[in-house]
């Protein structure tokens, strides 16, 4: 014992340090350079992912995504190579409902502006996929797939590969019978569910961004109200997208280009009529999805009531006793203003391209920052008396 304390007391007085403590069970079996390569890897796919709407965006903007009227995951990913391939490639259009009632006049020129949009929203597709399967491969096969997450990081993959058929499912609808758009409602579950795919990689890539050990430390600080806000306003915001998407989907960001009043009315007039194509008007109900006026009013409304509940949720997140959470909350809010306005602008202007793809971008930026703002709610970053981590 005497030994025991007179090696103790050595040690101090010859200023030598105790060994650095070591990180608990949970970091080691994550292992932290497995989190960053899965972190990089899931960031290539997140950028690809906002490329791939961004794309979307401009495909519809651009009237090109009934260009191809075929679905071939595979050979579909090479494109026409002579003059008889981009032929045979205009001869299909040509038999689409698109063309011989709204574009009969299109030249082959023409159609292949169109079509190489197309071809690179899918072609873009493919790469996504393509990067997935090579990284989930890779980190199976290597062991580097960190604990708890082969669920999570398969599921990717496979709501790629339903985004894919939902893609084709939406195509469809426009080549067949008289319409010359692919239905609202399924233009809109396919932006949503993008826009899932874009969530749940960002809130994985914040998630891997810090220890497991931190996390389950931080999670003891979680702020249960802001968290709750958030994810409503997290839910909110989904469904003005998918209004958005509706709005896209018909054009109706043209047909009122006034603010704050419509043509001159809060109210559109005809807002629930609805061709039925035989003279009458159908449903009800068809008119939130495909009367331009209804549409548009409801998109405005429910941004109005988004800005208002944001502002709410703000107010409380700017209480936070965490400075990043704070942070987090004051960018969202300033995102929130400058989506709001770039909604206006983009109305007022009736949708031109550029403005119409800032405004789809936009939505992006705030989803994203709602997320952020969120995952701190949950894992606030506590911070010193000094100030800092």
């Amino acid at each position: 014992m005497a030994a025991g304390q007179r090696k103790l007391f050595e040690e101090v007085a010859t200023g030598q340090k105790a060994p650095a403590p070591q990180g608990g069970l949970i970091d080691r079996q994550s292992g932290g350079g497995a989190r960053r390569a899965v972190r990089i890897w899931l960031g290539a796919i997140f950028l690809l992912v906002v490329a791939m709407i961004a794309v979307g965006g401009l495909t519809r903007l651009t009237d090109s995504g009934l260009s191809i009227t075929e679905w071939r995951p595979v050979t579909g990913a090479i494109p026409p190579l002579d003059a008889a391939d981009w032929q045979a490639e205009y001869a299909k259009y040509q038999a689409s409902p698109e063309f011989q009632l709204q574009n009969h006049q299109m030249t082959l020129a023409e159609f292949k502006t169109i079509f190489w949009w197309e071809w690179g929203h899918r072609q873009l597709g493919r790469v996504i996929g393509l990067v997935w399967a090579l990284g989930f491969a890779g980190l199976l096969v290597s062991r580097r797939m960190p604990p708890g997450w082969t669920g999570r990081l398969l599921l990717l993959g496979l709501l790629g590969g339903l985004q894919g058929a939902i893609g084709w499912w939406m195509v469809a609808s426009g080549l067949t019978g008289a319409r010359v758009d692919v239905q609202s409602y399924r233009l809109a579950t396919h932006l949503g569910l993008a826009f899932v795919i874009l969530g749940l990689t960002a809130w994985y890539m914040l998630t891997l961004a810090r220890p497991e050990a931190a996390l389950l430390q931080a999670r003891r600080q979680r702020e249960d109200k802001l968290f709750s806000l958030s994810t409503g306003l997290l839910h909110f915001a989904f469904l003005q997208i998918l209004l958005g998407a509706l709005v896209a989907g018909i054009d109706a960001g043209r047909s009122f280009p006034t603010w704050p009043l419509m043509n001159g009315s809060l109210f559109p007039a005809d807002a629930f009529y609805v061709p039925d194509g035989q003279g009458g008007s159908g449903p009800v109900w068809r008119a939130f999805f495909e009367n331009p006026g209804l549409v548009q009013f409801v998109h405005r409304m429910a941004g109005y009531l988004l800005f208002v509940f944001g502002i709410v949720v703000w107010l409380r997140g700017r209480r936070s006793v965490h400075a990043a959470t704070r942070a987090a909350f004051h960018a969202v809010f300033a995102m929130l203003v400058i989506q709001v306005a770039l909604g206006i602008v983009t109305v007022v202007h009736a949708a031109p391209l550029p403005l119409g793809l800032a405004h789809q971008l936009g939505a992006v930026v705030l989803w994203v920052l709602i997320l952020r703002a969120r995952h701190l709610a949950q894992y606030p970053v506590v911070q010193s008396l000094r100030g800092h981590r």
